[in-house]
């Protein structure tokens, strides 16, 4: 059973303070309960604080949650660099974008975190719950024509993968690659991913077997 910090009376000595406690809770939450189970209440509870410094300090739970792993992103700016521009080219923005991102945290947590993916469920759930449901996600759901969470998958699968491969098993000629060769050959798979036509998805059989959807 998780035992809660008793919720502190008066105020703390300074803002610093409150954001710090905010992002210990929060690591500890995301953790247990995943993005999903994981509420500002239960994170600022945890803290010792209001749920309205949430907020105050980090803007919502999504950012929370990507502030928790020190990444060096915001999602709605993501978002918003990502979409606007031409629809047939999301998938090399999505990639060029995520280079950048990436090559600013080498050697950072969030690189860690893939490292720690194969043997640590919690680390693994973390960097599916982050990649699917706070960056890609909301990307997926403004381009894609439909199957937005199937997508979405695929769309992680290529950018998990390019981290995995470029930055943890530096795997050549992957790993020194430009920018603008890794984006010109990921990217229309990628596209593809978020708007081309995909196989019907079948349903297993008893025995395993998978038979087309009618």
């Amino acid at each position: 059973m998780t035992t809660r910090e008793p919720r502190r009376r008066g105020r703390r000595t300074s803002g610093e303070d409150t954001r710090a406690a905010l992002l210990t809770a929060a690591r500890v939450e995301f953790a247990e309960r995943g993005y999903d189970g994981a509420t500002v209440r239960r994170i600022a509870e945890r803290a010792g604080v209001d749920a309205a410094m949430v907020n105050h300090w980090f803007g919502g739970k999504a950012q929370l949650f990507t502030a928790s792993l020190d990444v060096p992103v915001d999602p709605a700016v993501l978002v918003e660099t990502v979409v606007p521009g031409d629809p047939g080219r999301v998938g090399e923005r999505i990639v060029g974008t995520f280079l950048q991102v990436w090559d600013t945290a080498a050697g950072g947590t969030l690189v860690t975190l893939v490292r720690s993916v194969a043997g640590h469920p919690a680390a693994a759930r973390m960097m599916r719950e982050f990649i699917v449901r706070v960056v890609i996600g909301p990307v997926v759901g403004r381009v894609a024509p439909d199957r937005v969470e199937e997508r979405a998958a695929l769309v992680a699968s290529q950018v998990i993968g390019l981290g995995m491969i470029r930055y943890v098993v530096q795997l050549e000629p992957l790993a020194s690659a430009d920018h603008a060769a890794v984006v010109a050959t990921i990217g229309p798979t990628v596209q593809r991913y978020l708007t081309g036509p995909l196989p019907s998805v079948g349903q297993p059989g008893r025995d395993g077997s998978t038979k087309p959807d009618s």
